[in-house]
Formats: structure tokens, sequence, C-alpha cells
């Protein structure tokens, strides 16, 4: 999950009272990849609403995400009601579901950037990590991934906006940080997410521990016809049914709403 972290903030958090947090996004902000559709989902926000916590028990938190989410989309449905629960802290990530889809513009994210700031909160964001490494469908984007993340950090900086850097890590390529469908963190991608935003708001305690080696060998990549039986696995049930949603214009977000939709108390 890139070389550097990058950090813009206007004082020691210690001195800055957290009590509103408020995530918006996508799959990934939803925690797809983290826990299930029975025993619930967690993801990063979560982790990072817990560590958040830590240092200022009075925190609440909410979560607006919802899977499959393009940025536009994000803007009309999650940005009202993230200014209406007027959060001091906010994470903005999207951009991903729109990728293989012309005409976007990364300039939509930024928006949202500046409305929840100017409003008052500390935004969050991240950059991508090189989808090249997980899933065999990456070269494909690989460039679009690039250019989107230096959009991201150019607007980040002209902004004023604190962001992870998730490219570029040799890390992002084991697999144990991925989960079945190749495109979403495990719980395991999921815990670092949070911590590289921990690092980034520069909360007591954090520090680059998430972007070194997970312990013990990585698992060994099947070979020959295993590896090709594998392939049509992971292709028939995970990318078939996305290629017949596109077809249909659907979403993997439909008819779903936001796990979390109101601030609440994170213990």
């Amino acid at each position: 999950m890139g070389g550097s972290v990058a950090r813009r903030q206007e004082g020691p958090v210690s001195e800055q009272p957290f009590l509103r947090y408020v995530a918006l996004g996508d799959s990934q902000t939803e925690g797809v990849g983290d826990g299930g559709e029975f025993t619930g989902l967690r993801g990063f926000a979560d982790r990072f609403a817990h560590r958040l916590a830590e240092h200022h028990p009075s925190l609440s938190y909410a979560n607006l995400a919802v899977r499959g989410r393009r940025t536009h989309q994000i803007r009309q449905e999650q940005l009202a009601p993230a200014l209406a629960l007027e959060p001091d802290v906010a994470t903005v990530v999207a951009g991903v579901n729109d990728l293989l889809r012309p005409g976007f513009d990364p300039e939509q994210v930024a928006s949202m950037w500046v409305e929840l700031r100017d409003q008052g909160a500390r935004v969050l964001t991240m950059t991508f990590p090189d989808l090249s490494l997980p899933a065999p469908m990456g070269p494909a984007v690989l460039d679009r991934v690039r250019a989107l993340n230096a959009c991201l950090r150019r607007a980040a900086r002209r902004e004023g906006v604190l962001w992870a850097e998730m490219e570029g890590h040799q890390v992002v390529g084991d697999q144990r940080l991925w989960c079945a469908d190749r495109l979403h963190a495990s719980g395991e991608g999921h815990e670092r997410m949070a911590a590289a935003l921990a690092q980034v708001l520069g909360l007591p305690g954090s520090d680059d521990a998430w972007t070194r080696p997970l312990p013990g060998p990585a698992p060994v990549a099947p070979a020959g016809w295993q590896a090709v039986a594998a392939e049509a696995r992971w292709a028939a049930h995970f990318v078939g049914p996305w290629l017949v949603r596109r077809v249909r214009g659907r979403s993997s977000g439909d008819g779903r709403r936001a796990k979390r939709p109101f601030l609440m108390p994170v213990r």
C-alpha cells in the first residue's frame, strides 16, 4: 500500500478534541472484505474510528458509504447528510468505481473536501494501491490509477487535505491483505489502511509499521494447471457478475443504504 506518507496539518492532534467523525465513500469505506453480510462489516473507517476514540473518548461516528457508488453519486447522496452532521474529522475515499468509465474528473472528489473543510472538518483521504499487484486485471487500469493518484495528491496539497500514500508499497502484493475478489482489502488490509490514516493525522503511538511486511511467509501462488483453474474460478465468481451488472446498468449497491447513517458513540 508508495514510498512516503504525506502529512499536512495545523497543530498537534492532542490539542484538538474530535467529537464527530463522518466517513464518505464506496465499498472500501463501507468495509467490504472485512467481515460478512451476516456477521457485519467493519472496514478501515470503523477501525480508524476506534483508534480516534482511544484518544477522544467522546467521539461519535457515522459511516455514509455505500458500495458501488461513483464519485458523483457520493457527492449527490452523501455530502449533504455529512455536512448536516457537522463533523470535525471526515474521510472521503472515492474514485475507483470511476476508473473504467470515461469522463471522470478527480476535481469532483476535491470539491467534497473543500465543502467539508470550509465547514470546519479536518479532512483525510488516501491514494490507491497498485492494482496490478493483487489483481490480473490491474495492468489494464494501472495508468489510470497512477493518474488518479497524481490528481488526488495535487488537489490535497492545494486544499490542505491530509492523505495516506498507499501507492507503491511492496507489502501490497501480499495476498493476505486482500479478500477473494482481489479488489477489496481483507481485515488485515483494512487494519493497515486505518493505521495509515492514524499516522497522517498524527495520533499518539502511530507510526509507519503499516508499511512493513506481514510476519511469516506469504502464501505460495499456484502454478501450472492449478493457476489456470484458480483464475477461471476467480473470473466466474467475480468478473462475470461484475460484467453482467455493467451490461444491465446495475450496481452492487442497488437497494442498499448506509450502514451507520447517524452519529453514534464508538464504544
